[in-house]
């Protein structure tokens, strides 16, 4: 089994810079997502965002991924690659997936957002979804064991969908590490949580069945049903004194209880989006090297649903690429 990484203060310390980068750019996205954008216009703003703060994107090149953010709307779950040609439109959701590296370190969160005017029904799946992180946050406490974080997501959300093909991560150095972080779980099961650790924790819900399905393009998850998801991570530091949140928004509260209030959210949208021409020339991410043991590759036939017979610790697309989220299995 691989080793966890252990982090020095110091280190925690750059990914909480990290985790500030992405905290700014998430709000200032939910802010601009209004009907009348499209995917691509936040995609090109995201960049501009963690560009000017003297960052780099995680994601745009990680294992050819085409962007900075994964922006997967209603029905898509995860990995929803964001382009001019998806315009969001009044009641949509939008869950928006961001990283950023400062100093070599990583952060990574999400948040899902209604645009305009959404359905209480949706309403309440953001809400569930994101009381669900924060249930998992209370739980990643030094001496408790993953199951532990993942029985806390489960538990609180009843009536929803948990998927179970794509999990949260270890992170740090690397945008993906061990262990992987499952939303669900046996209480006293599986890795035991030690002061330095960093995980991404990060429930997603579903209005119907868990099951998901990959789409030909090879990186959006959407649910086999058609109903729509919700998606909430953050960057957990364990610590001897309780979780730290490193990619809270500083407007916000960093406890590990649910806030009051929803996401913040900018008032108005910018009144120019960047041009896509920096998109050509900005920084790219390297990929780091996929930690062992790898698993089977996966069948060619696309659009397939994500596997159900089982689940490893690293999960490969059919051209033996990994997905940004991965399965797992919980140890005895």
């Amino acid at each position: 089994m691989a080793s966890v990484e252990i982090k020095t203060a110091a280190q925690l310390d750059l990914m909480r810079s990290a985790g500030l980068v992405v905290a700014r750019t998430l709000r200032v996205l939910a802010g601009a997502a209004v009907p009348g954008v499209t995917t691509g216009e936040l995609d090109r703003l995201a960049l501009r965002e963690i560009s000017a703060a003297g960052a780099v994107p995680s994601f745009l090149g990680y294992l050819g991924y085409p962007a900075t953010i994964c922006t997967s709307v209603n029905e898509e779950v995860v990995h929803g690659i964001p382009g001019p040609n998806r315009t969001l439109r009044d009641g949509d959701l939008i869950s928006i997936d961001c990283g950023a590296i400062v100093g070599g370190w990583h952060g990574d969160a999400a948040v899902t957002v209604g645009v305009g005017t959404v359905s209480d029904e949706d309403a309440a799946l953001i809400a569930a979804c994101e009381a669900a992180l924060w249930r998992g946050i209370g739980a990643a406490t030094v001496g408790a064991r993953l199951g532990d974080i993942g029985h806390a997501v489960s538990s609180g959300a009843s009536g929803y969908g948990v998927v179970r093909e794509y999990t949260g991560h270890g992170i740090g150095s690397q945008m993906h590490m061990h262990p992987a972080v499952p939303n669900y779980g046996v209480p006293g099961r599986g890795t035991r949580l030690a002061p330095g650790m960093a995980l991404a924790i990060e429930p997603m819900l579903t209005l119907g069945s868990p099951a998901v399905v990959e789409q030909p393009d090879g990186w959006t998850v959407v649910t086999a049903d058609g109903r729509r998801a919700a998606h909430f991570e953050h960057t957990v530091a364990i610590t001897p004194e309780g979780p730290r949140v490193l990619t809270a928004d500083l407007s916000r509260t960093a406890e590990v209880r649910p806030p009051k209030t929803p996401f913040p959210r900018a008032r108005h949208p910018p009144a120019a989006f960047p041009a896509a021409a920096p998109c050509a020339s900005a920084p790219r991410a390297s990929a780091p090297p996929h930690p062992a043991p790898r698993a089977p590759r996966l069948r060619a036939r696309p659009p397939r649903p994500a596997s159900r017979t089982g689940h490893s610790t690293h999960s490969e697309r059919a051209d033996g690429r990994a997905r940004l989220l991965r399965p797992v299995t919980l140890p005895d």
